[in-house]
């Protein structure tokens, strides 16, 4: 099985402008993430898609594989997917988020081994809650599965609901789980995904995976250990500055 790792990467974040070129010590976000990917066993290949000049030359600057992707993509996934379409011979295209620059290569081999099982179309992680500060979080969605390890569903709400049990209590009572933002797809379902209308789930939630389940699509998971830090704003990288530089 080939497996492609794809790494959208756009430059007009809302909330953090440039973010993808954002100096780490020393060298950028982009690359970063681009060199953690290369050492996950199971990929065949990684490239960028971005659709930015700056960071497609920043790219090649480091000798990494880009490939620039439409402007007008709505999501990773969309952007993902035009990748997948202009090559041939991959059987699975992992999307590995831009923003996360200490991402685990092995999480990328967990999430690729999903792809053992021949029924699996689309895969993604997940990671135990272990606070309530998370559990409660909107910004840290939680998913719900099923006795195979397939998502039933994703909230920013803590589900399920516990009746009769006092909120400080949920995390005794039964084990809830967040949702590690990266995705594996069959390459034929990816080109699907694609072509699928919004859907109210995914309006309401602002959680793209939901159209997915909506359409009825299948998504399995897999457990995760490892906590993931992603920068989404000026904020969060003062933070993973002082938690891996203490700078």
């Amino acid at each position: 099985m080939k497996i492609i790792g794809i790494i959208p990467a756009r430059y007009d974040s809302s909330r953090f402008p440039g973010k993808p070129l954002i100096d780490i010590a020393g060298q950028s976000m982009i690359q970063r993430v681009y060199q953690q990917a290369k050492h996950a066993t199971s990929l065949s290949e990684v490239i960028v898609a971005t659709d930015d000049q700056r960071i497609y030359d920043h790219v090649k600057s480091f000798a990494g594989n880009v490939m620039m992707t439409n402007k007008d993509h709505q999501s990773g996934t969309d952007r993902c997917a035009e990748v997948a379409a202009s090559l041939v011979g991959f059987d699975v295209a992992i999307n590995i988020q831009g923003d996360e620059p200490f991402i685990d290569p092995q999480q990328i081999d967990l999430l690729a081994s999903c792809f053992g099982k021949a029924d699996t179309e689309i895969a993604t992680l997940i990671r135990r809650v272990e606070s309530e500060d998370e559990l409660f979080n909107e910004n840290k969605p939680k998913v719900v599965l099923n006795r195979k390890g397939e998502a039933v569903y994703f909230s920013r709400q803590a589900v399920p609901f516990l009746r009769g049990v006092k909120q400080n209590e949920w995390l005794a009572h039964r084990p809830y789980y967040n949702h590690i933002g990266i995705y594996g797809y069959r390459i034929d379902i990816l080109q699907q995904l694609t072509a699928l209308p919004l859907s109210d789930l995914e309006t309401m939630e602002a959680l793209e995976q939901l159209r997915w389940i909506d359409n009825g699509y299948k998504i399995q998971t897999a457990i995760s250990s490892h906590s993931n830090d992603a920068i989404d704003t000026p904020d969060d990288l003062k933070h993973v500055l002082n938690k891996y530089f203490n700078k």
